[in-house]
């Protein structure tokens, strides 16, 4: 593989912030630095950092729920990110041993595993359960899955000379020992709800949220599952065209309706330290790029499927779309929440990204929103009702 896919956040990072500062001096006629102006702009809870984790896929679509839930309601309320982790670790579980042991056992996921999660375990609030314990600040899941996996190559292998645990039971009690026991009853602005009768309170119906995607290995406008190391759930995309994916991210943001999205961030050309996201046509000009508008890649259907096709484009990483921006040249960006703090020190744009159209051509996985984002004509097209 020509990349390869990482897990941890504080391993990524690392490299996506050690960008190089630019020279003062830019090669370019008439450099101008990025100057934004606003077009749609979304209500977003505020940025937080998912720490040592693989699990941005939980952060960014609660996040996405949250805005949801302030779309439905008129109410702000910070969900838990944590509870969907650990109702989906054991689902993660019985996959890897169903499959005895021939799949990815990692902490990734996808946004539709927290729309599965929501579905079949409801939501809490963060204040009913933070997943952090012995007055620990941040999270730091590096020891889960190595614990969770010896456990389950212990089964698998069933070892005569090795004691073979109940690996249902070990991995409840590993997650319990790691991230806290669930609660099923709990007090939220002083009235006792269950995770189903809160669910029922934010007005999230996990059944109108529809996944797109956009790739040439299967026929448009129908459904099928994305062969990812992350989709271990076998969760559908719905296969739109580029164009008609890019047309749902702007219609869908105008109408106020804010999309969870999933993507590769591991080019150079992604900073989180510059809080920028572009695919320049000279990589040349890729360090310039960060502070400096370029000319950007026209990003043709089969460049973008090549890129998928030979690894350069990988599922590493999901946030938060919550707007648009125009430069001062009148190219499209997409206000993107990250999950990776907002410390302006080392981080850019107060932890948001903000993605250009062309970036977002080539390198987006899939996107999930409310069905009602998505034009009448595609829906009819996808026979979403």
């Amino acid at each position: 593989m020509k990349k390869i896919v990482i897990a941890s956040f504080m391993v990524l990072s690392a490299s996506l912030f050690a960008q190089e500062d630019i020279s003062t001096t830019v090669n370019i006629p008439n450099a101008e630095k990025y100057k934004f102006t606003t077009v749609v702009d979304i209500e977003a809870s505020e940025v937080k950092s998912q720490g040592k984790t693989g699990t941005c896929w939980s952060y960014s679509t609660s996040s996405f729920i949250e805005s949801e839930i302030f779309r439905n309601t008129g109410k702000h309320i910070d969900i838990s990110e944590m509870y969907t982790v650990r109702n989906t670790y054991p689902k993660k579980a019985w996959n890897y041993v169903m499959r005895q042991g021939k799949i990815q056992f990692s902490e990734g996921g996808l946004a539709h595993d927290v729309m599965q999660s929501v579905q079949g375990y409801g939501l809490v609030p963060e204040s009913a359960y933070t997943g952090l314990l012995n007055g620990a600040t941040k999270h730091d899941h590096s020891k889960i899955v190595p614990q969770l996996k010896e456990v389950l190559d212990i089964y698998i292998k069933n070892d005569k000379d090795a004691t073979v645990p109940n690996w249902k039971v070990a991995v409840d009690s590993i997650l319990d020992a790691s991230l806290g026991k669930v609660t099923n009853k709990f007090f939220f602005e002083g009235v006792m709800y269950t995770p189903k009768s809160f669910l029922a309170l934010t007005k999230i119906d996990a059944n109108d949220y529809i996944t797109l995607t956009s790739f040439t290995h299967q026929p448009y406008n129908t459904q099928f599952v994305l062969n990812i190391p992350d989709n271990f759930s076998n969760g559908i995309f719905y296969n739109v065209e580029l164009n008609s994916l890019v047309d749902v991210m702007n219609i869908a943001l105008k109408k106020g309706y804010s999309i969870a999205l999933d993507c590769d961030v591991s080019e150079k050309t992604f900073s989180g330290k510059y809080g920028i996201a572009v695919s320049p046509n000279n990589v040349l000009e890729n360090k310039i790029a960060l502070e400096y508008i370029v000319t950007e890649k026209d990003i043709s259907v089969n460049y973008r499927q090549d890129e998928y096709e030979n690894y350069n484009t990988t599922d590493d990483h999901l946030m938060h779309v919550v707007g648009i921006l125009k430069d001062q040249r009148g190219t499209t960006y997409y206000k993107v929440k990250n999950s990776w703090g907002s410390d302006s020190k080392r981080i850019g744009n107060g932890g948001y990204i903000y993605m250009s159209e062309a970036y977002f051509r080539l390198k987006t996985i899939s996107i999930l929103l409310h069905k009602n984002g998505i034009p009448k004509d595609l829906k009819k097209k996808l026979n979403i009702s």
